[in-house]
């Protein structure tokens, strides 16, 4: 089956879509999936008919569409497929459904249709909105960019036109155009698209600013430093591209079984129905023989024996919050070996709080007084910083009196008056004069426990510090123990923000291999690294950042409620509530349905063999063929079915303790 992704145009920078506008392709708008949902309802109608010996003309009609509209495609892919001197499973299971029908088991040929029909319609589904997702990264590019003339003056030009040396304005608010460097101004852009760090990051003159990151409340002049094309955000998408790509020949692999496999059943069943005609055999006894070759030889109760446990497995977990994209996924979870996390979004709730309220000696305030102070100077502002102020005070339920003469000043902080008094707030390197050791002592101890510090200053006069971190999920900990434990090694921390602060969480959880300050590329690079070796890496993220290592691995899991669109449609499974324990559980149940895919091929392959051989050597009565092929089929579905019971999704215990510790934002 063609890969949509090999059907998209070449990726263009392209400006903000609004979401309305966004491509995101439905379901029922591929073929493979309306075709295939007819075919379940009409077996679904078609069934209870049939079980209750409803009349022949009631039930056959609609058995009859079932096989032409879960079938036709299957089998016209694998016709062009025999014209290219090929043969595949897929156009096997059709003439296996046809032999069935044409003995009498038309129900077993059906279900065969429908099961078929229903896998292909969930690959098509997956690889299109993986599409989708590439190509809906782009839009975090702006389609223009202001150009500064020589003369001083200014033109606005499409962003993919910009060159290297080239000079941008970006004004408030505004995307940057471009990689590059910043010649003048201050300001405080968000990069999270980039980074994954949870809080604007102060620039300044000599700092590289990256395309599609958005700007604060101040101007800056940029020099393009990369081209376009060469830009962070295309490179993201150029590597989600490689890596999908990477995993074509697992797909190339399956082929070359499947070839094997179709064209030994055929050369079989040719020679079951030919050899005893050879020796004299009447016409009416090697068809039958032949049929019942091919009844019993029929894959059903191989396929069965793999989808019942991976399906069963893929709706416990989406009950408790986890939806694998598919039944291949869910096999991969349990193959891995190694984990990889994200840092702010993953282990943390991403969200910064304050965690420290330090007023400063001799001040005379209290907490909840200086609280108030910085919480009204800051109630105007749109930085995260000061939004975590403000939800403090309002937690306290604190009353906020108006800040007059509001001023917010890029990469310094806000002041304002209130009550009479000037409050500052901001960082304590840039509102502070001077530094004065009270204060130092204070921000000191906050930023080594992993904090950011905030100075209050009252007339001009410090006040106190306030620390703001981005709090641990409450189940970290455990999940790392858990992930651990079903892996044999600790998980490794992948992150953009700082190594202080990633090490500072790294201690809290159990982590000890900690990469730091990293883009996409590097954590790409580190996965890559790990899968050199052997390891089957399992990447949890949840930023557009996090994407192409996601891509890369042997399987990704995104963060839902945190996540990016990007994350949750690159990654082969989302976790829905945010709840990071869920992780480990996911991983020990596939692994519990590879189990169980195990004894099923086994079960599978001894009835196969069994009954094959008995129809080869002796002469199987049909009755018994049919019964015995449909024996192992309802063993193998029943043994799938018990991983629907809630005991078979395992809840990590433990680790707790230190759930509720914050950290560094």
């Amino acid at each position: 089956m063609p890969s949509v992704l090999d059907q998209r145009p070449a990726p263009t920078v392209t400006g903000p879509r609004p979401a309305s506008q966004r491509r995101r392709t439905r379901a029922l708008a591929l073929p493979e999936a309306r075709w295939a949902l007819a075919a379940l309802v009409l077996f679904l109608i078609a069934l209870p008919l049939k079980l209750l010996d409803a009349p022949v003309w009631v039930w056959a009609p609609l058995l009859t569409t079932t096989y032409l509209t879960g079938g036709w495609e299957p089998g016209w892919e694998g016709l062009k497929a025999l014209k290219d001197k090929t043969l595949d499973v897929d156009l096997l299971m059709v003439v296996a459904a046809l032999g069935a029908a044409a003995i009498g088991q038309v129900l077993d040929g059906a279900l065969l249709i429908v099961i078929f029909a229903t896998s292909g319609a969930l690959e098509a589904v997956a690889t299109a909105r993986t599409a989708d997702s590439v190509r809906g990264l782009l839009d975090l590019a702006p389609t223009t960019a202001t150009r500064l003339l020589p003369d001083g003056g200014e033109e606005t030009v499409a962003a993919e036109d910009l060159e290297v040396g080239d000079i941008i304005l970006v004004r408030p608010g505004e995307r940057v155009g471009a990689d590059g460097q910043v010649l003048d101004g201050a300001s405080d852009v968000d990069q999270a698209t980039i980074t994954g760090e949870p809080l604007p990051v102060a620039k300044q003159v000599g700092d590289e600013v990256f395309a599609g990151t958005v700007n604060g409340t101040g101007a800056l002049r940029v020099r393009v430093e990369r081209d376009p094309a060469d830009s962070v955000i295309a490179r993201i998408v150029k590597m989600v591209e490689e890596a999908s790509e990477t995993k074509a020949p697992t797909q190339l692999f399956i082929e070359k079984v499947e070839q094997g496999y179709s064209i030994g059943m055929v050369i079989a069943t040719l020679a079951v129905f030919t050899v005893p005609l050879a020796f004299g055999s009447a016409l009416q006894p090697a068809l039958l023989r032949a049929m019942t070759f091919m009844i019993v030889a029929s894959p059903c109760a191989v396929v069965l024996s793999t989808m019942p446990p991976l399906l069963s497995a893929i709706a416990n977990a989406g009950r408790h919050g986890v939806l694998a994209k598919s039944a291949v996924v869910m096999e991969r979870l349990g193959q891995v070996d190694a984990v990889a996390l994200d840092k702010t979004g993953t282990l943390t709730e991403g969200t910064p709080r304050v965690t420290d309220i330090r007023p400063l000696p001799g001040t005379g305030l209290t907490d909840d007084t200086l609280l108030t102070l910085a919480a009204a100077a800051e109630h105007p502002s749109e930085h995260p910083l000061a939004r975590a102020v403000v939800h403090a005070a309002r937690e306290r339920r604190l009353p906020l009196p108006e800040a007059l003469d509001f001023v917010s000043v890029p990469g310094r902080g806000v002041s304002g008056t209130v009550d009479g008094h000037i409050i500052e707030v901001g960082s304590p390197v840039r509102v502070l004069p001077s530094p004065v050791e009270a204060v130092q002592e204070v921000v000191e101890g906050l930023e080594d426990a992993g904090r950011t510090a905030v100075l209050v200053l009252c007339d001009g006069v410090p006040a106190g510090v306030i620390g703001i971190a981005d709090r641990l999920r409450p189940d970290a900990a455990a999940t790392v123990a858990a992930l651990s434990e079903l892996t044999g090694r600790a998980p490794a921390l992948l992150t953009g923000d700082n190594e202080r602060a990633a090490k500072h969480l790294a201690e809290q959880v159990g982590i000890t291999d900690v990469r730091a300050g990293l883009l996409p590329q590097d954590k790409v690079a580190a996965v890559r690294r790990w899968e050199s070796e052997g390891c089957k890496v399992l990447v949890v993220g949840d930023g557009v950042n996090d994407a192409p290592a996601l891509a890369a691995a042997h399987t990704g899991i995104a963060m839902g409620k945190a996540g990016s669109d990007l994350a949750r449609e690159t990654a082969d499974a989302v976790v829905v509530r945010d709840e990071l324990a869920a992780i480990s559980s996911v991983a020990s149940l596939s692994r519990a349905a590879r189990r169980l895919v195990v004894q099923n091929l086994v079960v599978a392959g001894v009835f196969i063999t069994a009954l094959v051989t008995w129809d080869l050597i002796a002469t199987l009565p049909l009755p018994l063929g049919v019964a015995g092929h449909e024996g192992s089929t309802v063993i193998v579905g029943l043994n799938g079915l018990r991983l629907l019971r809630e005991a078979a999704w395992k809840t990590p215990r433990g680790g707790t303790a230190r759930a509720n510790a914050p950290a560094d934002s």
